[in-house]
C-alpha cells in the first residue's frame, strides 16, 4: 500500500492502483452492489478528458507537454486499458463525482508516469489542475451519458434494428403468397395475408427507429462547459464550444454544446426522454416476439402457422421439445428495459435546483437498455426472423374453417341470415361454405366469389 494525501487527510491506496485518495475513499463508503459504471460511460469519460487536454492546450490553460501526456493516457482510457481501475460502485454520490475523480486520477498519474513522474504523486499532472482544468463532475457527467448512449445507438441499436426492419420486410414479401385467418380477441377475425401480418411488424420497427432519431436530435447537446451550475465559472468562455466541436470530430458524431447550460446540468429531460424512446421499442418487440411464438406453437397442438427455427433442445424431460427461446429471451430483455424506464423516470425527478443527484442511476440503466437492445435484436434478427417459414396447409385450413368467413357474405344476405350461418356451422362442425351451399343461400358461383379468402385481404381492390 503507498499512503497519498487528499484535502480530509492520509489514505491507504494499493501500490498497482492508478486512481487515487479520493476513489479510494469512495470505494471504501459505497459498498453496495457489484455494479460498476459501465464501460461505454467510462470510454466517454476518456474523450471527455482527451478533447478537454487539446481544447484547453490550444487556449493557453495547460502545458503544450502536460496535454499531449493526458491525451495519450485519456486514449488508454477509451480503449478500455483501464476499465479494471474504475471500482466505483453505481450508487455513489448522485452527481457522480467519484467516477469523475476516478477517471482524473487514472489519467493524471499514467500521464505523470509517461513524463517520468510516479503514481501517486499528483507531479508532473495533477488529476483536478490539469485533467479536470474547465470541468466539473457537474458538466461532465451529464456529457458522459450523452456521448455513450448517443455513440452506442449510432453504432449498435440503430443499426440492429435496421437490420431487423429489413428482414421483416423480406418476410413480408415472402410471406405475401399465404392467405391466414385474422385474429381479433384472440379470436377468428376475417383472413389477412401472413405478408400483410409482417408488413406491420416491419412498419413498428420503422417507427422506432424514427423516435430514436428525434431522440437524439436532443442528446447531441452536451453540458461540458458549464461547470458547477451551468455559468461556466473556472473555465474559458470559448471552452464550451471548442470541446464540444472536438467531441464530435472524434467521435465523428454531430455533438454541439448545450443551448442552455442550466437547463442541461439542472435536468435529465434529455435522458428521460429517450429512455422513452427505447420503452416504445420494447414493447413494440414484445408485440413481434409475442405473435410469432404464439403462431409458431405447436407442432401438434398449437396453431402451427409459423415454423420457428430450432436452435436447441427445449426440455430436459421431454425428447425432441422445441421452444421459442429466442422469443422468450427477446421478451425478458423487453421487460428490463421497460423496469429501467421506470428507475430513469424516477432518476429524472431526482433534479433539484442546479442539478440532477440520481446521474450514475440513470447512466447506468440508459446504457444498460441500449446495450441489451442492441444485442437482443441482433439475436432475433439472426437467430428467428431470418429462418422464419410458414405452413401454407395450416393456414388455408383455418381460413376455411372459420366462422368469420360469413362476413363476406352479409352485404349479400344481411347481418342476421349470416349470423345464423355462423351459428348453425360452429354446430354442426362444418364450414361456412358447406352450410351456405346445404341451405342455397347463393348461387356456388357468387359463394366462390364471396368466399375467396384472397379478395377478403384486398376488399377494396
Amino acid at each position: 500500500m503507498r499512503n497519498e494525501k487528499d484535502s480530509m487527510g492520509n489514505m491507504q491506496v494499493p501500490d498497482d492502483a492508478y486512481y487515487g485518495a479520493q476513489t479510494q475513499r469512495a470505494i471504501q463508503n459505497f459498498q453496495i452492489s457489484n455494479r460498476k459504471i459501465p464501460n461505454s460511460m467510462i470510454r466517454a469519460i476518456g474523450i471527455i478528458k482527451r478533447s478537454a487536454a487539446i481544447v484547453n492546450s490550444n487556449l493557453g490553460i495547460i502545458d503544450e507537454n502536460i496535454a499531449n501526456a493526458i491525451v495519450q493516457s485519456s486514449e488508454q482510457v477509451i480503449n478500455g486499458d483501464f476499465n479494471d481501475q474504475f471500482l466505483v460502485d453505481v450508487y455513489q454520490t448522485g452527481s457522480g463525482t467519484s467516477s469523475n475523480m476516478n477517471a482524473n486520477e487514472i489519467i493524471a498519474n499514467r500521464a505523470s508516469e509517461i513524463l517520468g513522474g510516479k503514481v501517486g504523486e499528483k507531479y508532473p499532472v495533477h488529476p483536478n489542475d490539469h485533467v479536470n482544468a474547465g470541468q466539473s463532475s457537474n458538466d461532465v457527467i451529464p456529457s458522459a451519458i450523452h456521448i455513450s448512449a448517443v455513440v452506442d445507438i449510432s453504432e449498435k441499436l440503430i443499426p440492429s434494428l435496421n437490420n431487423l426492419h429489413a428482414s421483416l420486410l423480406n418476410k413480408a414479401n415472402e410471406f405475401n403468397k399465404y392467405v391466414k385467418i385474422g385474429r381479433t380477441h384472440l379470436q377468428d377475425a376475417t383472413p389477412i395475408l401472413l405478408g400483410q401480418e409482417f408488413s406491420g411488424y416491419a412498419e413498428q420497427i420503422k417507427n422506432c427507429i424514427k423516435r430514436l432519431d428525434k431522440s437524439l436530435d436532443e442528446m447531441i447537446e452536451l453540458a461540458i462547459g458549464g461547470t458547477a451550475v451551468g455559468t461556466g465559472i473556472n473555465t474559458h468562455q470559448k471552452f464550451g464550444k471548442n470541446i464540444s466541436k472536438e467531441i464530435a470530430d472524434y467521435c465523428d458524431l454531430p455533438f454541439i454544446e448545450a443551448v442552455n447550460h442550466f437547463e442541461a446540468q439542472a435536468t435529465q429531460d434529455k435522458t428521460v426522454y429517450l429512455s422513452a424512446s427505447l420503452r416504445v421499442l420494447a414493447v413494440s418487440l414484445t408485440k413481434i416476439a409475442n405473435d410469432i411464438r404464439f403462431l409458431g406453437s405447436g407442432p401438434r397442438a398449437g396453431l402451427g402457422e409459423l415454423k420457428i427455427p430450432a436452435v436447441q433442445p427445449g426440455s430436459s424431460i421431454m425428447p425432441g421439445k422445441v421452444n421459442p427461446v429466442i422469443c422468450e429471451s427477446l421478451v425478458q430483455v423487453c421487460a428490463q428495459v421497460i423496469g429501467n424506464d421506470a428507475v430513469i423516470n424516477q432518476g429524472g425527478l431526482g433534479s433539484y435546483f442546479e442539478l440532477n443527484v440520481m446521474l450514475p442511476l440513470i447512466g447506468s440503466n440508459l446504457l444498460e437498455s441500449i446495450n441489451i437492445l442492441s444485442n437482443g435484436t441482433i439475436m432475433f434478427t439472426d437467430k428467428l426472423v431470418d429462418g422464419l417459414g410458414a405452413d401454407e396447409k395450416i393456414c388455408s385450413d383455418y381460413v376455411e374453417s372459420s366462422l368469420a368467413m360469413c362476413t363476406s357474405l352479409v352485404p349479400e344476405i344481411g347481418y342476421d341470415k349470416a349470423a345464423e350461418l355462423a351459428y348453425k356451422a360452429y354446430k354442426s362442425g362444418k364450414t361456412i361454405r358447406e352450410i351456405a351451399i346445404q341451405e342455397n343461400i347463393l348461387e356456388e358461383s357468387i359463394l366462390d366469389k364471396l368466399l375467396d379468402p384472397i379478395s377478403m385481404t384486398k376488399p377494396n381492390k
